[in-house]
Protein backbone atom coordinates (compact mmCIF):
# COMPACT_ATOMS: atom_id res chain seq x y z
CA UNK A 1 0.00 0.00 0.00
CA UNK A 2 1.42 3.43 -0.98
CA UNK A 3 1.93 6.23 1.51
CA UNK A 4 0.50 9.76 0.98
CA UNK A 5 2.84 12.65 1.40
CA UNK A 6 1.70 16.07 2.69
CA UNK A 7 4.31 18.71 1.79
CA UNK A 8 2.83 21.24 4.30
CA UNK A 9 4.53 21.72 7.63
CA UNK A 10 2.54 21.32 10.87
CA UNK A 11 2.50 25.14 11.24
CA UNK A 12 1.04 25.63 7.74
CA UNK A 13 -1.63 23.02 8.41
CA UNK A 14 -2.70 24.87 11.59
CA UNK A 15 -2.98 28.16 9.64
CA UNK A 16 -5.16 26.49 7.00
CA UNK A 17 -7.55 25.18 9.65
CA UNK A 18 -7.86 28.72 11.11
CA UNK A 19 -8.16 30.74 7.87
CA UNK A 20 -10.49 28.61 5.73
CA UNK A 21 -13.68 29.24 7.83
CA UNK A 22 -12.95 32.98 7.91
CA UNK A 23 -12.46 33.13 4.12
CA UNK A 24 -15.74 31.26 3.59
CA UNK A 25 -17.57 33.78 5.78
CA UNK A 26 -16.15 36.72 3.82
CA UNK A 27 -17.17 35.14 0.50
CA UNK A 28 -20.71 34.55 1.75
CA UNK A 29 -21.04 38.17 2.95
CA UNK A 30 -19.83 39.53 -0.39
CA UNK A 31 -22.29 37.35 -2.26
CA UNK A 32 -25.23 38.60 -0.17
CA UNK A 33 -24.17 42.21 -0.63
CA UNK A 34 -23.97 41.76 -4.40
CA UNK A 35 -27.42 40.23 -4.49
CA UNK A 36 -28.85 43.14 -2.48
CA UNK A 37 -27.57 45.68 -4.99
CA UNK A 38 -29.46 43.88 -7.73
CA UNK A 39 -32.86 44.28 -6.09
CA UNK A 40 -35.47 46.14 -8.11
CA UNK A 41 -35.84 49.68 -6.76
CA UNK A 42 -38.00 51.04 -9.55
CA UNK A 43 -40.99 51.92 -7.36
CA UNK A 44 -43.16 54.98 -7.69
CA UNK A 45 -41.18 56.58 -4.88
CA UNK A 46 -37.96 56.47 -6.94
CA UNK A 47 -38.45 58.39 -10.19
CA UNK A 48 -36.63 57.08 -13.22
CA UNK A 49 -34.12 59.35 -15.00
CA UNK A 50 -35.89 61.36 -17.67
CA UNK A 51 -34.88 64.01 -20.14
CA UNK A 52 -36.35 67.49 -19.72
CA UNK A 53 -37.85 67.80 -23.18
CA UNK A 54 -40.06 70.77 -22.45
CA UNK A 55 -37.37 73.34 -21.85
CA UNK A 56 -37.35 76.20 -19.38
CA UNK A 57 -40.61 77.85 -20.31
CA UNK A 58 -39.80 81.05 -18.48
CA UNK A 59 -39.16 79.84 -14.92
CA UNK A 60 -36.22 80.26 -12.61
CA UNK A 61 -35.61 76.51 -12.67
CA UNK A 62 -32.85 75.57 -15.08
CA UNK A 63 -33.92 72.84 -17.53
CA UNK A 64 -31.68 69.92 -18.38
CA UNK A 65 -29.28 70.34 -21.28
CA UNK A 66 -30.37 68.77 -24.55
CA UNK A 67 -29.74 65.06 -24.38
CA UNK A 68 -28.87 65.16 -20.68
CA UNK A 69 -30.51 62.84 -18.21
CA UNK A 70 -31.56 64.07 -14.81
CA UNK A 71 -32.39 62.06 -11.70
CA UNK A 72 -34.25 63.82 -8.93
CA UNK A 73 -34.51 62.37 -5.46
CA UNK A 74 -38.12 62.13 -4.29
CA UNK A 75 -39.06 64.63 -1.65
CA UNK A 76 -39.76 63.26 1.81
CA UNK A 77 -43.44 63.10 2.65
CA UNK A 78 -44.15 66.33 4.52
CA UNK A 79 -45.99 66.71 7.78
CA UNK A 80 -49.38 68.36 8.14
CA UNK A 81 -49.44 71.70 6.37
CA UNK A 82 -45.90 71.32 5.08
CA UNK A 83 -44.82 72.59 1.66
CA UNK A 84 -41.57 73.37 -0.12
CA UNK A 85 -41.71 76.94 1.16
CA UNK A 86 -44.30 79.34 2.60
CA UNK A 87 -46.88 80.52 0.09
CA UNK A 88 -46.49 84.19 -0.80
CA UNK A 89 -50.13 85.26 -0.80
CA UNK A 90 -51.06 88.39 -2.72
CA UNK A 91 -53.79 89.57 -5.03
CA UNK A 92 -53.59 88.14 -8.56
CA UNK A 93 -55.30 89.08 -11.79
CA UNK A 94 -56.43 86.73 -14.56
CA UNK A 95 -56.20 88.75 -17.76
CA UNK A 96 -58.01 87.79 -20.95
CA UNK A 97 -59.45 84.36 -21.61
CA UNK A 98 -58.18 80.95 -20.48
CA UNK A 99 -57.28 80.24 -24.14
CA UNK A 100 -55.85 83.68 -24.91
CA UNK A 101 -54.74 85.47 -21.77
CA UNK A 102 -52.05 86.08 -19.20
CA UNK A 103 -51.52 86.02 -15.45
CA UNK A 104 -50.52 89.02 -13.36
CA UNK A 105 -48.91 88.57 -9.93
CA UNK A 106 -49.57 84.84 -9.84
CA UNK A 107 -49.19 82.63 -6.77
CA UNK A 108 -47.01 79.52 -6.81
CA UNK A 109 -48.66 76.27 -5.77
CA UNK A 110 -46.18 74.44 -3.50
CA UNK A 111 -44.61 71.21 -4.73
CA UNK A 112 -46.62 69.08 -2.30
CA UNK A 113 -48.64 68.91 0.87
CA UNK A 114 -49.92 66.27 3.23
CA UNK A 115 -52.91 65.36 1.04
CA UNK A 116 -51.51 66.00 -2.43
CA UNK A 117 -48.38 66.20 -4.56
CA UNK A 118 -47.67 67.90 -7.88
CA UNK A 119 -47.06 65.69 -10.91
CA UNK A 120 -45.05 66.63 -14.00
CA UNK A 121 -46.94 65.22 -17.02
CA UNK A 122 -43.93 65.57 -19.34
CA UNK A 123 -41.14 64.19 -17.14
CA UNK A 124 -43.65 61.77 -15.61
CA UNK A 125 -42.42 62.23 -12.08
CA UNK A 126 -43.17 64.16 -8.94
CA UNK A 127 -42.97 66.88 -7.93
CA UNK A 128 -43.65 69.00 -10.98
CA UNK A 129 -41.34 71.78 -12.06
CA UNK A 130 -42.03 75.16 -10.52
CA UNK A 131 -42.79 76.96 -13.77
CA UNK A 132 -45.84 74.73 -14.39
CA UNK A 133 -47.49 75.53 -11.02
CA UNK A 134 -48.71 79.16 -11.10
CA UNK A 135 -52.27 80.38 -10.71
CA UNK A 136 -54.37 83.17 -9.29
CA UNK A 137 -54.50 83.43 -5.52
CA UNK A 138 -58.12 82.28 -5.65
CA UNK A 139 -57.31 79.16 -7.67
CA UNK A 140 -54.52 78.17 -5.29
CA UNK A 141 -56.67 78.83 -2.19
CA UNK A 142 -59.65 76.88 -3.50
CA UNK A 143 -57.45 73.99 -4.61
CA UNK A 144 -55.85 73.70 -1.16
CA UNK A 145 -59.30 73.89 0.44
CA UNK A 146 -60.54 71.08 -1.80
CA UNK A 147 -57.49 68.96 -0.96
CA UNK A 148 -57.94 69.47 2.78
CA UNK A 149 -61.63 68.58 2.62
CA UNK A 150 -60.99 65.52 0.47
CA UNK A 151 -58.28 64.25 2.81
CA UNK A 152 -60.47 64.75 5.88
CA UNK A 153 -63.35 62.86 4.25
CA UNK A 154 -61.11 60.04 2.99
CA UNK A 155 -58.22 59.64 5.45
CA UNK A 156 -57.23 56.29 3.94
CA UNK A 157 -57.14 57.58 0.37
CA UNK A 158 -53.81 58.09 -1.38
CA UNK A 159 -52.46 61.58 -1.92
CA UNK A 160 -53.98 63.37 -4.91
CA UNK A 161 -51.68 64.12 -7.85
CA UNK A 162 -52.03 67.66 -9.21
CA UNK A 163 -50.88 68.46 -12.72
CA UNK A 164 -50.47 71.73 -14.63
CA UNK A 165 -51.81 75.14 -13.69
CA UNK A 166 -50.31 78.03 -15.69
CA UNK A 167 -46.86 79.40 -16.43
CA UNK A 168 -45.51 82.18 -14.14
CA UNK A 169 -46.99 84.96 -16.27
CA UNK A 170 -49.56 82.83 -18.05
CA UNK A 171 -49.71 82.93 -21.80
CA UNK A 172 -49.31 80.17 -24.36
CA UNK A 173 -48.96 76.67 -22.87
CA UNK A 174 -48.99 74.78 -26.16
CA UNK A 175 -47.12 71.77 -27.55
CA UNK A 176 -43.75 73.50 -27.34
CA UNK A 177 -43.97 72.92 -23.57
CA UNK A 178 -44.38 69.17 -23.96
CA UNK A 179 -46.72 66.56 -25.41
CA UNK A 180 -49.90 68.04 -26.94
CA UNK A 181 -49.78 71.02 -24.58
CA UNK A 182 -52.85 72.94 -23.45
CA UNK A 183 -55.27 75.00 -25.49
CA UNK A 184 -56.16 76.90 -22.30
CA UNK A 185 -54.30 77.23 -18.93
CA UNK A 186 -53.24 80.71 -19.98
CA UNK A 187 -54.57 83.06 -17.28
CA UNK A 188 -54.18 81.21 -14.00
CA UNK A 189 -57.75 79.93 -13.68
CA UNK A 190 -57.24 76.31 -14.84
CA UNK A 191 -55.86 73.30 -13.00
CA UNK A 192 -55.49 69.60 -13.83
CA UNK A 193 -56.10 67.08 -11.04
CA UNK A 194 -55.49 63.37 -11.66
CA UNK A 195 -58.14 60.90 -10.56
CA UNK A 196 -57.21 58.65 -7.62
CA UNK A 197 -56.29 55.12 -8.67
CA UNK A 198 -57.83 51.91 -7.41
CA UNK A 199 -54.35 50.54 -6.67
CA UNK A 200 -53.57 53.65 -4.56
CA UNK A 201 -50.47 54.54 -6.56
CA UNK A 202 -49.78 58.27 -6.55
CA UNK A 203 -49.55 58.81 -10.28
CA UNK A 204 -52.00 59.32 -13.17
CA UNK A 205 -54.19 56.37 -14.20
CA UNK A 206 -53.17 54.75 -17.48
CA UNK A 207 -56.72 53.69 -18.39
CA UNK A 208 -60.28 54.27 -17.14
CA UNK A 209 -60.39 50.90 -15.35
CA UNK A 210 -57.68 52.14 -12.97
CA UNK A 211 -59.77 55.12 -11.80
CA UNK A 212 -61.41 54.97 -8.38
CA UNK A 213 -64.71 56.39 -9.61
CA UNK A 214 -66.08 57.00 -6.12
CA UNK A 215 -63.14 59.16 -5.10
CA UNK A 216 -62.98 60.82 -8.53
CA UNK A 217 -66.65 61.81 -8.27
CA UNK A 218 -66.01 63.32 -4.84
CA UNK A 219 -63.21 65.47 -6.26
CA UNK A 220 -65.51 66.64 -9.06
CA UNK A 221 -68.23 67.50 -6.53
CA UNK A 222 -65.79 69.46 -4.38
CA UNK A 223 -64.53 71.59 -7.27
CA UNK A 224 -68.13 72.29 -8.28
CA UNK A 225 -68.88 73.34 -4.69
CA UNK A 226 -65.76 75.56 -4.75
CA UNK A 227 -67.34 77.57 -7.56
CA UNK A 228 -65.75 76.03 -10.63
CA UNK A 229 -67.14 77.41 -13.85
CA UNK A 230 -66.20 74.24 -15.73
CA UNK A 231 -65.02 70.79 -14.71
CA UNK A 232 -63.98 68.78 -17.75
CA UNK A 233 -64.02 65.02 -17.16
CA UNK A 234 -63.29 61.88 -19.15
CA UNK A 235 -66.01 60.73 -21.56
CA UNK A 236 -65.20 57.10 -20.69
CA UNK A 237 -66.00 57.61 -17.01
CA UNK A 238 -69.44 57.78 -15.31
CA UNK A 239 -68.72 61.12 -13.64
CA UNK A 240 -71.65 63.48 -13.18
CA UNK A 241 -72.44 67.02 -12.20
CA UNK A 242 -74.51 70.08 -13.05
CA UNK A 243 -75.32 70.37 -16.73
CA UNK A 244 -73.03 72.84 -18.45
CA UNK A 245 -70.54 72.76 -15.57
CA UNK A 246 -69.36 69.15 -15.57
CA UNK A 247 -68.57 68.48 -19.21
CA UNK A 248 -67.13 65.30 -20.79
CA UNK A 249 -64.15 66.14 -22.96
CA UNK A 250 -61.65 64.04 -24.92
CA UNK A 251 -58.21 63.46 -23.39
CA UNK A 252 -59.58 63.74 -19.83
CA UNK A 253 -59.93 60.07 -18.93
CA UNK A 254 -57.06 60.30 -16.43
CA UNK A 255 -57.69 63.76 -14.93
CA UNK A 256 -60.29 66.39 -14.31
CA UNK A 257 -59.72 69.94 -15.52
CA UNK A 258 -61.28 72.54 -13.23
CA UNK A 259 -61.67 76.19 -14.22
CA UNK A 260 -62.67 78.95 -11.87
CA UNK A 261 -64.54 82.00 -13.15
CA UNK A 262 -62.69 85.27 -13.59
CA UNK A 263 -63.34 88.14 -11.19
Amino acid sequence: MGLSFDPMTPRQRRRRRLYLPALAGIALACGLAGAATGLDRGTEESPQPLTDAAGDGGSGAEPARRGAVRRDKPAARPGRGASERPIEWHRSAALGDPAAGSLKDGVLLPAEGRAWVSWDPILKRRPSREWRRWGTDRLVRETLRVMRGFSAAHPRAPRVAIGDLSRPEGGDFGPQFGSIGHASHQNGLDIDVYYPRTDRRVRPPNRPSQVDVRLAQDLVDRFVAAGAEKVFVGPSLPLEGPTGVVVPLANHDNHLHARLPGD
